[in-house]
């Protein structure tokens, strides 16, 4: 199978897991990136089911928009029961590296309100150690330097993503060469410097449940 081939399997079980899990007219987070992209197209299908939904980027926003789904403002949300997303790298404790599009920062914020973090992802993306993958930090633009000074202390090496720019205006430092063997930790140690809005590690936060598209099915993992 190619991994085009894999991400439209696991969209399918995603949608068929939202569909078994989420009562009629529930809220639904959506995350950002190829294979959300996948999700969204299969979510078009049971759309009448949905109360809404709760976009991670405005790109996410308008894909969703396009298939005539109801798109709320998180301010907006009291209660969200799942939010689907992909991920870059997990390992096996379900904890992961987004922000590979750079919506890490709304995709964190929306899988804190929800109940239930459903991660969809071909088999490559699961690993025993992440860091092969770069690690997406977000920064406040006049912090950029600085924050690389730091982070390269933690021995990274960190590089801007040039020409490109956040929904929230800010910028990316992608850190490579890191060997992550404490993800809650080191997520906590990079939050901590001045300049950080937040970074790709989902560990104080993973995912609940995984949808894993192998070449022989989909396999679900839970935490």
């Amino acid at each position: 199978m190619t991994q085009d081939e894999l991400k439209l399997a696991v969209a399918r079980a995603a949608r068929d897991y939202v569909a078994d899990s989420l009562p009629i007219g529930a809220i639904l987070g959506v995350g950002t990136g190829s294979t959300a992209n996948f999700f969204i197209d299969q979510l078009a299908t049971i759309k009448d089911r949905l109360g809404g939904t709760v976009a991670s980027s405005e790109a996410t926003a308008q894909r969703l928009a396009g298939h005539g789904m109801r798109v709320l403002d998180l301010n907006d949300v009291e209660a969200m029961g799942i939010y689907v997303d992909g991920a870059d790298e997990i390992d096996h404790g379900m904890a992961m590296i987004k922000g590979g599009g750079g919506a890490l920062t709304r995709e964190k914020i929306v899988a804190a309100v929800a109940d239930t973090f459903v991660c969809i992802c071909d088999g490559s993306k699961r690993v025993a150690v992440m860091g092969r993958f770069p690690l997406p930090v977000e920064v406040i633009p006049m912090s950029r330097a600085y924050v690389a000074r730091e982070l390269a202390k933690l021995g990274g090496t960190p590089r801007l993503r040039e020409g490109f720019v956040t929904d929230n205006g800010n910028l990316i430092l992608d850190v490579h060469g890191l060997s992550i063997t404490d993800p809650a930790g080191l997520e906590s140690r990079i939050n901590e410097i001045v300049g950080v809005v937040t970074n790709g590690l989902f560990a104080r936060r993973g995912a609940d449940v995984l949808l894993l598209a192998m070449p022989d099915g989909v396999q679900i993992f839970k935490r």
